[in-house]
């Protein structure tokens, strides 16, 4: 048998990196980050438990591109729904809704990402691939839209939609999505009704929200 060229063990070393993420997700959607072991996404990925090590530098780097890789894939489905006219407006709520809806869809999941990307006890933030494809969504969204340093405005729209999921998903205390999403909204002077909204008025703004932003 002809040995496999390296296009072909590149293409399985992706799938087996792919499998073992989305492993990682339907797990700890179910049980929980903390009951989540690397053997358990091993079997369920139906991989050897050596080949998560091999891939991965251990749990929290794998949940951290786990997570990743489903924002973007959901970020990228969200704007792959959008008609081939759709307005920049419309692409960027279409990404602020779509990273909210996962929020609400994933809670165990998101949770767990913030919790571990906030820690400083348990190691530095890494942007790994997945996270570099996440980034170069936003930026080009925000490119789109008028943003006039798109890497500086990512970094502002990441930290506005992670402080929005906490407000979501903080437990005993969760904000509804209507006011979080009206803030976000009002911050990029997007239209209510772009995107999909959770109701057919926007509620009031609260009084530290500008009635409109900065022109673009």
């Amino acid at each position: 048998m002809a040995p496999r060229g390296e296009s072909v063990n590149e293409e399985m070393r992706l799938r087996s990196r792919r499998r073992l993420m989305r492993a990682t997700v339907e797990l700890v959607d179910q049980h929980g980050y903390a009951a989540t072991t690397l053997a358990d996404i091993a079997e369920r990925a139906g991989l050897a438990r050596g080949l998560v090590s091999y891939y991965f530098d251990g749990k929290r780097l794998l949940m951290q591109a786990a997570t990743h890789r489903l924002m973007h894939l959901e970020l990228a489905a969200a704007l792959a729904e959008q008609s081939a006219d759709a307005s920049p407006q419309a692409r960027l709520a279409a990404v602020i809704d779509a990273v909210l809806q996962l929020a609400l869809d994933h809670p165990r999941v998101m949770r767990s990402h913030l919790a571990l990307i906030l820690d400083p006890d348990v190691g530095d933030f890494v942007q790994d691939p997945e996270q570099q494809q996440l980034g170069a969504i936003l930026r080009e969204v925000l490119a789109d839209w008028g943003a006039e340093e798109p890497i500086a405005e990512h970094a502002v729209l990441r930290s506005a939609l992670m402080g929005a999921c906490i407000g979501l998903l903080l437990p005993g205390a969760q904000t509804p999505l209507p006011p979080i999403r009206a803030d976000l909204f009002a911050r990029y002077s997007l239209p209510w009704e772009l995107g999909r909204p959770p109701q057919a008025e926007a509620p009031p703004r609260p009084h530290w929200v500008p009635q409109e932003a900065a022109p673009r």
